[in-house]
């Protein structure tokens, strides 16, 4: 039997009154990919920081190579060859790719760095990712989210004497083909004999890529075995502790006049036009590949990235995109790809950041949240069932699935005609999926219009009425919701093929709406903007 690199048993750890993890052991092998999967909230972030050294554990024991580990430290941890590739990148903004991978260990020659020698390490690095197009001098905060994923990876790569390697969620904000190609590299890395724990919420990449699952609930340890021994609903039942028959709502319906409809709409000059329309009660799915300007579009409908030339209506009415405020009072919300940079206001509690988009209408002066206003906020709050001690509490404490819903109750409580979705489940586990899924579905069954966009081809097919496939920022073909994964690709790639015929302009009469739901808008911490990108002179995000 092989001897494990890493061996942790009955590892516990609480916060105050809160068990994280009890009583948690975990084994990693030379040359096995162990995949940890849980819920959000289950102990897999806790989990990891005890094993990095970033948390000292309560109780249980350590043991690298046979040797216990008393006091870990992520110093001692890393020399003792433990790295991490984390979901929240490290890499410093205002370097250079080169000296980010070679951070503390970069090559000089009388205390002076030695460029030409850091150039060249720096593409073996870069190649051996397969970012062969990448230069080295290139300044990081520049990048792509998918590109600085994977130089965060090449640097983890280069540290010497690698035994263990964890991934947190590598693949999030990579595409299909880059996910593929990292997933064949860490296929390599386990024939060299590196022990790897692999964190992940798509049940695909764990059966791909992995050998052995371990899996938490509720910060205990649920099952682990071969993961051979699982197929995908015997994984889900031993995450969440139930069944999930199906993710997606079984749902009839039926759209009514346009809440929402675009004209001419283009972005910048020279910039291709786009025609959209969604119904009240409708649920249009927007989709693409990496760069066809899925995240843009909606940025620049929602006012938060400047236009050229277009013609907005919502609910029949014009509206000039002029900035979020504007698009927020005509009844327009959006919930951005990036929760936690565009999103949430981490130091604030939840029911702040719920009612923070509702100030100027429901609060005295627009300074603090209304007795009525924060009622409502906690009713919607418990309405989505939300996972909170108390709602006094700091939101960065929530998990992600739950942050997701404070960003949908605070869209709520502005009561919008249209809501936009970008990635609404990236980086949630399978049984949140479902629950948001279900919110999705009943909101459109109040009348609002729906907008998802997700490079998740079975949630955009599972959820859409319609489907908007762009490429190369155009619209290049419109699909009904029965349509399949092949007719998306075979649009979003121009490989050719014929357009599956959609359903033709909704003139109906619109859906009932009780008038209670909406959702709350997205607040930028004060100063920060989204960056323009060389490619999208109005700022934004990875797929603009």
């Amino acid at each position: 039997m092989v001897q494990a690199v890493v061996e942790l048993q009955g590892v516990s750890k609480a916060f105050g009154p809160v068990q994280a993890l009890s009583d948690v052991s975990l084994s990693l092998v030379p040359g096995q990919v162990n995949c940890l999967a849980g819920e959000n909230g289950a102990g897999k972030s806790t989990l990891i920081r005890v094993l990095t050294g970033a948390l000292r554990r309560d109780s249980g024991s350590y043991e690298i190579e046979g040797h216990p580990v008393t006091a870990p430290t992520p110093a001692s941890v890393r020399a003792a060859g433990v790295q991490a590739v984390y979901q929240e990148l490290s890499l410093l903004p205002h370097l250079s790719v080169a000296e980010n991978l070679f951070m503390g260990r970069l090559p000089s020659r009388t205390g002076i760095i030695a460029r030409n020698r850091l150039r060249t390490r720096a593409r073996q690095a870069l190649d051996e990712v397969g970012l062969t197009d990448l230069s080295p001098d290139a300044i990081v905060e520049r990048l792509p989210a998918a590109t600085r994923q994977l130089v965060e990876i090449a640097k983890v790569l280069t540290a010497d004497s690698v035994k263990v390697i964890v991934f947190d969620e590598p693949t999030t904000a990579l595409t299909e083909a880059e996910s593929a190609r990292l997933l064949e590299h860490i296929l390599r890395l386990r024939e060299r004999g590196i022990a790897m724990l692999y964190v992940t919420h798509r049940l695909e990449e764990m059966f791909e890529i992995g050998d052995w699952v371990t899996v938490l609930r509720d910060g205990s340890l649920s099952e682990t075995g071969p993961i051979s021994n699982y197929d995908e609903d015997r994984l889900i039942t031993a995450m969440v502790g139930r069944e999930i028959s199906s993710l997606y709502p079984e749902t009839h319906r039926h759209a009514g006049t346009p809440a929402l409809r675009v004209r001419g709409l283009r972005r910048f000059e020279g910039s291709p036009s786009i025609d959209l329309h969604v119904g009240a009660g409708e649920i249009l799915g927007i989709g693409g590949l990496l760069g066809s300007g899925r995240s843009g579009l909606l940025l620049s409908v929602f006012g938060a990235a400047p236009v050229v030339a277009g013609e907005l209506e919502v609910d029949g009415k014009p509206v000039k995109p002029s900035g979020p405020r504007a698009m927020m009072n005509a009844g327009v919300g959006l919930l951005t790809e990036d929760r936690k940079v565009l999103g949430l206001l981490p130091e604030l509690s939840i029911r702040e950041n719920v009612t923070i988009a509702s100030l100027r209408s429901g609060s005295r002066r627009g300074l603090l949240p209304g007795r009525e206003q924060v009622e409502e906020a906690d009713r919607l709050l418990d309405s989505l069932r939300l996972r909170a001690g108390s709602y006094d509490q700091p939101v960065s404490t929530l998990s992600g699935g739950n942050q997701q819903k404070v960003l949908l109750a605070r869209w709520l409580l502005t009561k919008p005609k249209v809501l936009m979705f970008d990635e609404p489940t990236k980086g949630i586990d399978v049984g949140a999926k479902g629950e948001l899924y279900t919110v999705i579905g009943d909101l459109a069954a109040k009348g609002l219009g729906i907008i998802v966009v997700s490079s998740y081809l079975p949630e955009l097919l599972g959820l859409a009425d319609r489907i908007l496939v762009l490429r190369d920022g155009a619209v290049a073909g419109e699909l009904p919701g029965s349509a399949t994964e092949e007719d998306v690709l075979r649009l979003a790639s121009g490989s050719g093929g014929a357009e599956v015929p959609a359903a033709e302009d909704a003139t109906a009469t619109p859906a009932a709406s009780d008038g209670t739901a909406s959702v709350s808008g997205e607040v930028r911490a004060p100063g920060r903007t989204t960056p323009p990108t060389p490619d999208d002179p109005g700022g934004g995000s990875r797929d603009a």
